[in-house]
């Protein structure tokens, strides 16, 4: 019994969401729900002690970064630059290449250490201009930015800065450079395989007749200014974010060392507020870097920004509110489902597969999938199970570095389903619903699991690491 109200909370939340319903209220609604049928009494408890104080520490550490990526978005839009990249893209690679370009670029920024939320609000507007110059349908932006920010860069590729990649070494004494080899047999396959499905996707299209579509909602503003710039200064806000991130999390540890803190000026005594830089350093990096590109678009676009500003800052303020709250939203339905009895009762069912990679790989995205975050259901899962991992592993004879690559890939897996808050945040950004765009951002999620086994294969194939 546990276990289905864990299974009809998660299934009450994807329904929602896919019906396009507001993850804000319905995350809350489906996790004390759970709670009701669990353990009545708790419910009050729980929402205040454990899903407001997740949401809240969800915003408190993210929110400035939705809010300075979407401004960031939002500049990038309305400057021109957008359009100028586009222009060069096409000229570089042609219109029938456009989601390459797209897959690419969303790489770039996502393996240079840009958040992933971040490259949806940099990268959506010069995608719909280059979709709607190409007329390519616009329903195909989400799942062709889904393959470049969500998959290969993010937790396969070796080297990669973005947390689903730095969360296993503390588990497994590894660095982000493990399995080397292996990761990039797995992006290779995801890159390839998603190329061939989005141009599949587009070729149907095209041969139905269908364009980028009309009535669309959330268009980026037409560029009403006069010559576009080069696209060399129009790609520099985009390069100097990647580049400051990566400058800005060396430095930051070594200026400010592994705490600081001061006592506020207030009447009376005070104990002093301790930050401990190490659990804030990269996400003050992001912070750092942009706000260096939001400078170097004022500095090269200051006219045709300025004229626009007002409007256009507000609306990205407001969209960065509804993106933050929703995967907050979700962040905290995670971590309530994670405290129920049901939970426990999956990952104990999980423990019975023998094979020592398969079972972590399906521990992991089960768990990333049940509670909508990669991140959260690889930690969840390494924090539980680490130690078995570990010893199935050593009596295997399985380096500690596969494991760490299989657990970073495998989480971002099933982690993509309906409720996922990169998944609402990135259709909310590009104005559409689920029934217009999941489908292709799920079949991105099935080419990304498979590509875990294809890893898995590999490895006791040709024991490559």
């Amino acid at each position: 019994m546990a276990f289905l109200i864990v299974l009809a909370a998660l299934c009450f939340l994807m329904f929602a969401a896919y019906r396009g319903y507001s993850v804000i209220l319905f995350a809350p609604i489906a996790a004390l729900g759970a709670v009701l049928l669990t353990e009545p009494s708790l419910v009050a408890p729980i929402f205040t002690g454990l899903f407001m104080d997740k949401m809240v520490g969800f915003l408190k550490l993210y929110f400035p970064v939705f809010m300075l990526g979407a401004v960031f978005g939002k500049l990038i839009e309305l400057s021109g630059f957008s359009k100028a990249i586009v222009a060069a893209t096409i000229g570089l690679v042609g219109r029938s290449r456009a989601i390459l370009s797209i897959v690419l670029v969303c790489a770039l920024l996502t393996y240079g250490g840009v958040s992933l939320f971040m490259v949806v609000f940099a990268v959506y507007p010069f995608a719909a201009e280059l979709f709607r110059q190409s007329d390519i349908p616009k329903r195909l932006i989400p799942g062709t930015i889904a393959l470049g920010a969500f998959t290969f860069t993010m937790d396969s590729l070796p080297g990669t800065p973005q947390i689903q990649n730095i969360i296993p070494t503390a588990f497994f004494g590894t660095n982000t450079w493990a399995a080397p080899w292996l990761g990039t047999i797995g992006a290779v396959f995801i890159l390839i395989a998603g190329l061939g499905y989005l141009d599949w996707r587009r070729r149907k299209a095209a041969a139905a007749g269908e364009g980028y579509g009309d009535n669309l909602v959330n268009e980026p503003v037409p560029f009403e200014g006069g010559k576009l710039a080069h696209p060399l200064i129009a790609l520099l806000p985009l390069v100097l974010v990647g580049v400051c991130n990566k400058l800005f999390t060396d430095a930051i540890p070594r200026v400010y060392g592994e705490t600081q803190s001061f006592l506020p000026s207030v009447v009376g005594s005070a104990k002093p507020v301790v930050q401990e830089v190490a659990k804030v350093a990269a996400i003050w990096a992001v912070e750092g870097a942009l706000l260096v590109g939001i400078l170097c678009v004022l500095a090269f676009a200051w006219r045709p920004v300025i004229r626009q500003f007002a409007d256009g800052s507000k609306a990205a303020v407001g969209g960065a509110l509804l993106a933050s709250m929703n995967t907050a939203s979700e962040y905290g339905f995670g971590a309530v489902i994670a405290a129920l009895p049901g939970f426990k009762l999956v990952a104990d069912a999980l423990h019975t597969i023998s094979n020592p990679l398969i079972n972590e790989a399906v521990t992991v995205t089960a768990l990333a999938g049940i509670t909508g975050s990669a991140s959260g259901g690889m930690s969840i899962a390494l924090g539980a199970m680490a130690e078995t991992f570990i010893a199935n592993a050593q009596a295997a004879g399985i380096p500690m570095e596969v494991l760490h690559r299989v657990a970073a890939m495998a989480s971002g897996g099933m982690d993509t389903l309906p409720h996922n808050g990169a998944v609402i945040t990135l259709l909310a950004v590009t104005g559409l619903t689920h029934r217009q765009a999941y489908k292709d951002i799920f079949a991105i999620t099935v080419i990304k699991t498979l590509a875990v086994l294809v890893v898995i294969a590999a490895y006791y194939l040709t024991g490559v690491v």
